[in-house]
């Protein structure tokens, strides 16, 4: 198990295994519940192991005095518009009785360092519009808001049907 120590005194990051994969749910549940969104958190266990296993999907822990207080959920990605690759933060989550202690900070430069040790040249994530202080915490980062763009997904189920219109094949 890697851990990192920090510079608060009891603070470290623990990088997860695949043996993580209940406390990601768990501190996802906790996000869900602060962000109004916990019937928006599906994932399972299971599905979190196979994305630790493939390396799709990564996580950090912050632990104070023994006690995991925060995590972060990433994964790599790459942008055809910049030409970059980057970090994309999934999710980001500090116990509510720790903020204010840097400890998010603290886990943000621990990620701005590991996605430039890996060559990447930046780093992302979203954030709810009605999430002031996280918005005032990023931006002390020195983070800016992209505005341009609204993200769009396909559920399982579109993605399915949309796959099965392909018609195509595969030229060797």
């Amino acid at each position: 198990m890697s851990q990192i120590h920090t510079e608060i005194p009891n603070f470290l990051l623990r990088i997860a295994t695949v043996k993580d994969a209940a406390l990601v749910v768990s501190f996802m549940n906790k996000l869900g519940a602060f962000q109004k969104m916990s019937d928006k958190i599906t994932a399972t266990t299971e599905q979190i192991e196979r994305l630790l296993v493939s390396n799709q999907g990564e996580a950090v822990f912050g632990v104070y005095d023994g006690k995991t207080v925060g995590f972060a959920y990433f994964y790599q990605k790459s942008s055809a518009f910049t030409g970059r690759s980057g970090l994309y933060i999934d999710a980001f989550f500090i116990d509510d009785s720790m903020r204010g202690k840097r400890l998010g900070n603290i886990m943000m430069q621990f990620l701005s360092k590991h996605a430039l040790e890996r060559g990447c040249e930046m780093l992302e994530w979203g954030c709810l519009d009605w999430n002031t202080p996280a918005i005032d915490f990023y931006k002390k980062l020195g983070a800016y808001r992209v505005d341009e763009m609204h993200m769009y997904r396909l559920a399982p189920d579109k993605l399915v049907a949309n796959a099965t219109l392909f018609k195509g094949s595969i030229l060797e």
